[in-house]
């Protein structure tokens, strides 16, 4: 399950996400984000505790399309910069 909670910050809007993140949960997010337009945008990852690939593939895109990415665990951070490497490599 995924917990999506939407806060502001100085003039960045923050999405602090909880839970398990799966592929399934990527359409709403990224509605969520679509959403958000024109605005300096900041996904807090803090409380994510389980990721599939597909998850870490669409945070590798956001990190890419400029939004930041906050407190990413270890192996959340070594995972997406992993699928960035890929990507620059053109291998998947």
């Amino acid at each position: 399950m995924l917990r999506i909670q939407r806060s502001e910050e100085n003039t960045n809007v923050v999405l602090t996400l909880s839970g398990r993140i799966n592929a399934e949960h990527l359409t709403e997010l990224q509605s969520l984000i679509d959403a958000e337009s024109g605005v300096p945008l900041v996904l807090d990852v803090t409380e994510v505790n389980l990721v599939d690939r597909e998850a870490v593939k669409f945070l590798a895109g956001c990190e890419a399309d400029g939004i930041t990415l906050r407190n990413c665990h270890g192996y959340i951070g070594e995972w997406i910069l992993t699928e960035k490497q890929r990507r620059t490599s053109g291998r998947m």
